[in-house]
């Protein structure tokens, strides 16, 4: 292939096959599959123990929300057990006897009307692979629904408008709706803000003139405190007549909880919290927030989490270190249940916060896409390097993990610092795959890093894109994960560049490749194959560093 004079040699081309049925590059994926099970065979007790942890500490919510009033309505969510999705539904409040600042309470008896499913996203996902609800907002006077969804898993959300008693669209959809703001809620006498400022979250409470009083900048604002140094937070569109704020919050070691501020009195109530099953106790955990320094001097978040009684910080501790920094999004501090399975044995789990996401803010982003993408990959380093400096852990003990660029970028530029990295689904044959118009991602992807049919952005690109930069160096320990049916990250990707490392790396360690060469019937609840998947990945990294219980084979 050659573009501005510039020959590149593809000798893995053959491994893609959008027909998925080449009998040739079945075997030769299915080798791989077997191969990776081989190699996995002495840990899968461990692992069925990791997915059986994680499934009991990840207690169903089955059940209702907590209701909000809106005008004549209650609104509330309720799930199903099975089901992976929630159904958006309310109640007409037929007998008004409750002040609006009432919010939890849903009539019941004589008084009580029938449940309206608005929205039910389990029939809305069907056929999709990928299924997200962003927004549901009804509207002021409870007669339409705006909600928006992901249907492709790219992070782009389509708004719909609905009759709320009908379900029937109103005009067309908004597609590629770019605008990104954090929350606010009017109230009559109140607004409440949601920011981001130095990548943590913040809601400050201002009171509004009344009538008769000049209207001026809004001042002496009265922020809501938390008791974690991170966390995440937002908020919930609220009755306009009342004084009570709705928001949700967790941190790393808090799981998710729903209160209600006065912001007459300032109290925050505790309304509902997130059972975790087995015993789980916040105060057993610590969260710090860390700044590494990158290369060109700018200063780059770190959460960081940790049992207390399990943990030295003498540099001799495991060190998971996690990182995405693509498309504005934010790895936020919220609780994952999951993550303890690795954390309760020992691990310091780190999040960077790295260029390209959005923790802080629209620049931030900017700062790591397009031309300037290189600063996610040099940000994620020096994290790394910070922690290891700071004996939060050493190379010998470092994991990393996120999305496939980054991991595949940073192996490349520094695979030193590195024990065992782990892949998903990554796109990693950055300037072919951006050069291809039928991949339906190309067009998100060439916002995002460029186009490389100019010659400035094919030159910048291939610098990164990590199947062109494989050499003769040693590498870690590495897993890939990839599904030979993804339409939008191509599992020849990921296949490529493990046959291209294998064949150029100058050390032995392992490298493993697996690939799901069955289509998706939907019989398992995309929480369980979250869950199997997550187990494979934790007991590869516990294997490599020597952490997993063996069986022999």
């Amino acid at each position: 292939m050659e573009m501005f004079g510039d020959v590149r040699v593809d000798d893995y081309y053959w491994l893609r096959d959008d027909s998925h049925s080449n009998p040739e590059i079945l075997s030769y994926l299915k080798a791989e599959n077997d191969y990776t099970n081989q190699s996995m065979s002495s840990v899968k007790q461990f692992e069925d123990q990791l997915y059986a942890e994680m499934v009991a500490r990840t207690k169903e919510e089955v059940g209702i929300s907590v209701p909000i009033r809106r005008g004549s309505y209650y609104y509330y969510e309720r799930t199903l057990v099975g089901k992976d999705y929630k159904l958006h539904c309310r109640r007409l409040i037929t007998n008004d006897t409750c002040s609006p600042s009432v919010y939890d309470v849903m009539p019941t008896g004589p008084e009580a009307s029938a449940e309206h499913v608005i929205l039910d996203e389990n029939i809305k996902a069907q056929g999709h692979e990928h299924y997200y609800l962003g927004a549901f907002r009804p509207s002021p006077n409870n007669k339409l629904i705006a909600y928006a969804e992901d249907t492709k898993g790219d992070g782009i959300y389509t708004v719909y408008v609905i009759d709320a008693d009908k379900g029937t669209a109103i005009g067309n959809p908004l597609k590629r709706v770019s605008v990104e703001i954090q929350d606010f809620q009017l109230f009559s006498g109140y607004v409440a803000i949601c920011e981001k400022e130095n990548a943590l979250q913040k809601v400050t409470v201002y009171s509004l003139p009344q009538m008769g009083e000049e209207i001026g900048p809004l001042q002496n604002g009265r922020a809501i405190d938390f008791v974690d140094p991170i966390y995440s937070v937002s908020t919930e569109e609220s009755q306009f007549s009342s004084n009570i704020l709705r928001f949700s919050y967790s941190s790393m070691k808090t799981p998710i909880s729903i209160y209600d501020y006065d912001m007459t009195l300032g109290i925050s109530v505790l309304k509902k919290i997130q059972q975790i099953p087995g015993g789980f106790e916040s105060s057993d955990y610590l969260t710090e927030r860390k700044w590494a320094v990158s290369t060109d001097g700018t200063r780059v978040p770190i959460s960081i989490l940790y049992k207390k009684n399990l943990v030295k910080l003498d540099g001799f501790d495991p060190l998971w270190q996690h990182g995405y920094g693509s498309y504005g999004a934010s790895l936020s501090p919220r609780f994952d249940p999951s993550v303890f399975s690795l954390v309760d044995r020992g691990f310091i789990y780190a999040i960077a916060h790295i260029r390209g996401g959005g923790e802080m803010g629209r620049k931030w982003h900017e700062d790591g896409m397009l031309l300037n993408k290189r600063n996610t990959f040099t940000d994620f380093i020096a994290c790394a390097e910070y922690l290891i400096e700071n004996k939060y852990g050493s190379k010998e003990k470092l994991c990393i993990t996120g999305g496939g660029l980054l991991i595949g970028a940073v192996l490349n530029m520094r695979p030193d610092l590195f024990k065992a990295a782990v892949l998903d689904y990554p796109f990693v044959d950055v300037v072919t795959s951006l050069l291809d118009p039928t991949i339906p991602s190309t067009t998100a992807q060439r916002e995002e890093l460029g186009d490389p049919r100019k010659e400035e952005y094919y030159y910048y690109i291939k610098s990164y894109s990590p199947v062109d930069n494989v050499r003769a160096q040693n590498y870690p320990n590495i897993l890939v994960n990839s599904d030979f049916y993804e339409a939008y990250i191509l599992y020849s990707d990921a296949a490529k560049f493990v046959a291209k490392l294998r064949a150029t790396k100058t050390d032995d360690n392992m490298i493993l490749f697996n690939c799901k060469l069955t289509e998706r019937h939907y019989s398992k609840t995309e929480r369980d194959e979250y869950l199997n998947d997550t187990a494979f990945s934790y007991a590869f990294i516990m294997k490599m560093l020597d952490l997993a219980p063996h069986v022999s084979s």
